[in-house]
């Protein structure tokens, strides 16, 4: 093989990078101190071109009523790419974080977040400007013939692990998101040279309704009765404090791990004042909603008091968890519960949720490109940054059934690709993100008999069930990924400084 590579600036991690995962697709033979040495040098910025991108394509989107899922009418949507941003991105060096290495700011050791020259970032533990750009799920898959497919592919579990590490910074990622083997991501040898940030979810809500009773499966989540969760139960904030102080002792003092979440997807709601109010007279949480209504005065719920509810109930909910968090792990951020659906439309939780949290994790469905009056309202309500922790596309070209699952229905690979960098961008353009992380790793597999309803027969993946890369996606996404930080000053360039030195 022969490769043509011009090398500009003193970009003390990419070309280090672009040696590590050079073998991805050879079966890698040279010694980790290679790869180590080879960032002296910088990759040039692409080594194949393109497709010009066109400026809309087709998509269906998933629609829901009463319970019951349907795709809408193919429509044609706008497509926004990197290379057509003006002025045209500028290389960024970045540091083994992947963080921006050309503005220092106070470091701790640790992720945090700060606000910096009017836009909000992470903070690596090198201190360095940073945007978490990650993948979910980054697993091994559960079915005999998904095993079977690694042990061909890759040979051991750690093997499989060690090359999709070296995929995931050949694609110019910096982290995986929740549901990833952590495990086996922390006893990677490439750990040690350029970590790939990680996330934990606690479930901490979910766990505790396993050991109540009460809750059962429900597509993308845990559901619960009258979808209202178990805060007023007396023994919650007693659970909270032992649970969370076992699960985090592994990686209290861990500087890749980015962040908690403490559920995903609850069911905080307007209609949870009328939920608490049908349970049973002897419930903990319709004794709560009964006082708190002969507080207010009231003998019937409202709108305005529903509204009120919710944010009574989610101020307990996070001061109990963040709590719990804080306590058996100083040094990490805690990052929400997930935000989803109608959540994102309701400022009294992200009122709720400012105060305890470093970032609001929010999975976004049916939205083609966030818009700033909803991001605006997002910053404006909780005062903090806000981290995408699901979305995706899925496409037509997979030969997947594509029945399941929340996100965009495209034709092809690509066409998933350009709503990646369309999505992406309109994240950037916010300057209160701080991040997103695609779901996921691997395609839905029909034979995984422990998948929930909304995981079973969608092309989610960069990769397939049998470990196979999507090439045009991952071209498009590595390009946006790439320039990210570049994307950031072209975009503040019209609206403000542009971040650096």
């Amino acid at each position: 093989m022969i490769l043509s590579i011009e090398c500009k600036g003193t970009c003390a991690w990419s070309f280090a990078v672009y040696c590590l995962v050079l073998p991805l697709r050879m079966k890698p033979s040279l010694p980790l101190w290679f790869f180590s040495l080879a960032s002296l040098v910088m990759l040039a910025p692409a080594l194949h071109a393109q497709q010009p991108a066109p400026s809309q394509i087709q998509a269906r989107k998933m629609l829901y009523n009463n319970g019951q899922h349907t795709l809408s009418a193919w429509e044609s949507y706008p497509v926004r790419t990197v290379d057509a941003l003006t002025p045209r991105p500028r290389a960024i060096p970045v540091d083994r974080y992947g963080g921006r290495a050309d503005r220092d700011v106070p470091q701790t050791g640790f992720f945090y977040t700060a606000k910096i020259a009017n836009r909000w970032w992470f903070v690596d533990p090198d201190g360095h400007p940073y945007l978490n750009n990650a993948v979910d799920a980054v697993a091994p898959g559960k079915s005999p013939r998904s095993e079977a497919a690694l042990q061909l592919t890759f040979g051991t579990h750690q093997d499989w692990m060690d090359q999709t590490e070296r995929l995931l910074l050949q694609d110019s990622f910096n982290g995986v998101g929740a549901w990833s083997d952590v495990d086996l991501l922390r006893a990677s040898a490439l750990q040690a040279v350029r970590p790939l940030a990680y996330t934990i979810n606690l479930d901490i809500m979910s766990s505790y309704g396993a050991t109540r009773g009460g809750t059962h499966q429900a597509a993308g989540h845990k559901a619960y009765p009258q979808d209202t969760v178990f805060i007023f139960d007396p023994d919650f904030r007693t659970f909270a404090l032992h649970y969370v102080a076992t699960h985090v002792a592994a990686y209290r003092n861990d500087p890749n791990l980015l962040g908690y979440f403490s559920d995903n997807e609850i069911p905080l709601l307007r209609s949870n004042l009328d939920g608490f109010l049908s349970l049973p007279a002897s419930d903990p949480g319709h004794r709560a909603a009964v006082q708190w209504m002969h507080q207010h005065h009231a003998k019937k719920p409202t709108d305005v008091l529903r509204a009120e509810f919710l944010q009574f109930e989610a101020e307990r909910y996070f001061g109990i968890v963040a709590a719990a968090i804080h306590h058996a792990d100083p040094n990490h951020l805690y990052l929400g519960c997930r935000f989803y659906g109608q959540q994102l439309h309701d400022p009294e939780l992200f009122r709720a949720i400012g105060p305890f949290v470093g970032a609001v994790s929010i999975n976004v469905y049916g939205i083609w490109q966030p818009q700033p009056d909803l991001t605006s309202m997002w910053l404006s309500q909780s005062g903090k940054p806000f981290l995408v922790t699901e979305f995706y596309a899925k496409a037509e070209d997979s030969g997947m059934p594509n029945r399941t699952g929340s996100g965009w229905l495209v034709h092809t690979q690509n066409d998933r690709g350009l709503f990646y960098q369309t999505f992406t961008l309109a994240l950037l353009q916010s300057r209160s993100c701080v991040g997103w992380q695609w779901f996921k790793y691997q395609d839905n597999d029909p034979e995984d008999t422990h998948a929930d309803p909304s995981n079973v027969d969608s092309n989610k993946g960069i990769v397939n069930r049998f470990y196979q890369p999507y090439t045009p996606l991952l071209e498009r996404m590595e390009e946006l990924n790439r320039h990210m930080y570049g994307a950031v000053d072209a975009l503040d360039s019209g609206i403000g400084a542009a971040v650096g030195k």
